[in-house]
């Protein structure tokens, strides 16, 4: 066995503290350079560019869901910084994900794709939009289209057959979790339909937002002080709540009601929404930094776990932009989460690498995609006062629009033929449907056992 001496293992030490991410919030280009640093780790695993791989699609053991939520913390890193290094890489994987039908539905993954994976791409889209990152070439669709063909499927599956509404975790019946409506795939798509309310100025829009708002309400998914529970199952009339409670669904809500308030010229009821989410969130915070609280301290988050924080933040400081009033509230945390993040950020061979627990107050020893773009995202959101406001169609927004857009998409629940879902396939969506129907059936509260 190979040994290390004292001198070496301080020589190895003392390389990584001067390594380590020095973050000052208060300083622009220290924020970015920070940014820059993460964003290069996190694309060391990326391997759609290579020769022979799937642009858009990242390696084993990453689902195709969290390769878009990448893709959109990549949009924001060029809306924070315009650096356009990665740009083409992203415009790239953003467009060979679309599918035949231009609704990212694409043939690689439609076999096991959940709503909140097809919403991921289309939030990605719907930020590229509204921050006005370069448009397609004109022979390629365009990513307000993109984002409305999206909701129109969506739309589409909304399900009264039980629980008197809601969408489904997944889309195809063959799928494990059909029987799931989940707070993360109705959140999307309530967070969609108020952006593009704003976006378009179209009514419809807004009344999907208000469905969805208030059947997550009259199902008990969102309790009365805006706690979002993780799901219910639909075979019990959605009676019972799997309790969990993730960072990314009150991210996911705060944005869509600071859309709506937006929308409906700060409406206080929307208002006093928004105030209650943020409070509900509080149970995310530990001495104003950032957790998981259902995962880190057990330190049982998975790989799709690891990279909530990163939507929360982003929304944190995205809603802001819509909602004025949301600032000043936002920006401790946010600021004390970055600089916990940028402490984590000491590990792996290159001592900048991101950990998980920012509580910790150094690495922990974790590393992959979330972590990178989470801490990625809550740094970027200390500048989110020196970026433009997102853009609609009436204040300089150039993405060309679809209203009909996705409704000849045969994405319906029978989806395609039954006969060519492998027993991989079924596996594949069914793992986590298995956890959390275990959390539902066996009463879970917030934290994963």
């Amino acid at each position: 066995m190979k040994t290390i001496t004292r001198h070496g293992a301080l020589a190895l030490l003392s390389a990584q503290i001067i390594a380590a991410i020095d973050l000052d919030i208060g300083n622009t280009d220290s924020i970015k350079s920070a940014a820059s640093t993460i964003a290069h780790g996190m694309m060391q695993y990326y391997t759609g560019n290579n020769t022979g791989d799937v642009p858009g699609n990242l390696p084993q053991p990453y689902y195709w869901w969290e390769a878009g939520g990448m893709f959109g913390s990549l949009i924001d890193y060029w809306y924070y910084t315009g650096d356009t290094t990665y740009n083409d890489v992203t415009t790239q994987a953003m467009l060979f994900q679309v599918g035949p039908n231009n609704d990212y539905m694409p043939p690689n993954q439609t076999k096991t794709e959940g709503n909140d994976d097809q919403a991921f791409w289309g939030m990605a889209a719907l930020s590229a939009a509204e921050q006005k990152f370069p448009n397609p070439p004109d022979d390629q669709p365009q990513w307000l289209a993109l984002a409305q063909a999206v909701f129109n499927t969506q739309a589409a599956r909304w399900d009264p057959s039980t629980c008197n509404g809601g969408l489904r975790w997944q889309i195809f019946t063959f799928n494990n979790g059909y029987n799931y409506k989940n707070s993360i795939s109705n959140g999307c798509f309530f967070n969609m339909a108020a952006r593009l309310a704003v976006y378009t100025n179209n009514q419809t829009y807004a009344d999907w937002a208000n469905r969805a708002w208030d059947w997550m309400g009259a199902v008990g998914l969102m309790s009365p002080s805006y706690q979002f529970f993780d799901g219910t199952d639909d075979t019990q009339n959605c009676t019972s709540q799997n309790h969990i409670q993730w960072t990314y669904n009150s991210g996911t809500f705060l944005m869509g009601a600071a859309a709506m308030y937006n929308h409906t010229n700060g409406d206080p009821v929307w208002e006093q929404r928004i105030r209650g989410i943020l409070q509900g969130a509080g149970v995310f915070f530990q001495n104003q930094v950032m957790y998981e609280v259902a995962c880190e301290p057990n330190g049982k988050c998975d790989i799709d776990q690891r990279s909530f924080k990163a939507y929360f933040a982003r929304w944190m400081a995205a809603s802001s932009k819509l909602a004025p009033f949301v600032y000043d509230i936002v920006i401790g945390p946010i600021q004390k989460s970055a600089q916990a993040a940028a402490k984590s950020c000491t590990g792996g061979d290159d001592g900048v690498t991101c950990g998980l627990q920012w509580t910790k107050g150094s690495w922990d020893g974790s590393k992959g995609v979330g972590e990178q773009m989470s801490a990625m995202e809550v740094i970027l959101a200390n500048l989110i006062q020196k970026v433009d406001s997102p853009v609609t169609n009436s204040t300089g927004g150039t993405s060309k629009g679809d209203p009909a857009a996705g409704s000849d998409s045969n994405t319906g629940p029978n989806g395609p033929a039954p006969e060519a879902i492998t027993t991989g396939d079924r596996v594949g969506a069914g793992f986590l449907t298995t956890l959390v129907l275990v959390g539902v059936l066996g009463g879970a509260w917030w934290m994963v056992a």
